[in-house]
């Protein structure tokens, strides 16, 4: 299991990872420290605690937003998707109104020309 640094907060830190997730996490590591230097440029300094706390919420918060638009978004697509099976459906329904009225619209020439044919 590869062991990695990372930097929060301009401390060290070393974390275990599962082979090949080395740089996801620290891409992870340097998103909260990113947002623990927001709560410093924000507040000051209010202690590790409370700072890494604040981080975890702005982080909290993003993920709580993240999570609401792609819930919006899959709604969106469930509703297209909805909306497309309701148009395919009507579209089939029209074709088969078409091709009756066209089947109609046939027997009825083929009358005519049997009327006339004994005319």
């Amino acid at each position: 299991m590869p062991l990695v640094n990372v930097m929060v907060n301009s401390r060290a830190y070393t974390i275990a990872c599962d082979d090949g997730e080395e740089e996801h996490l620290k891409e992870l590591a340097a998103h909260v420290d990113a947002k623990a230097r927001e709560v410093l440029n924000a507040v000051g300094q209010v202690g590790d605690a409370r700072m890494m706390l604040m981080a975890a919420l702005l982080i909290a918060d993003e993920h709580h937003d993240m999570t609401a638009k792609l819930g919006k978004t899959a709604q969106a697509v469930s509703t297209s998707s909805s909306e497309k099976q309701s148009l395919h459906l009507k579209a089939q329904q029209a074709e088969s109104a078409a091709a009756d009225a066209l089947e109609s619209a046939a027997k009825k020439l083929e009358d005519i020309a049997a009327r006339l044919a004994q005319a």
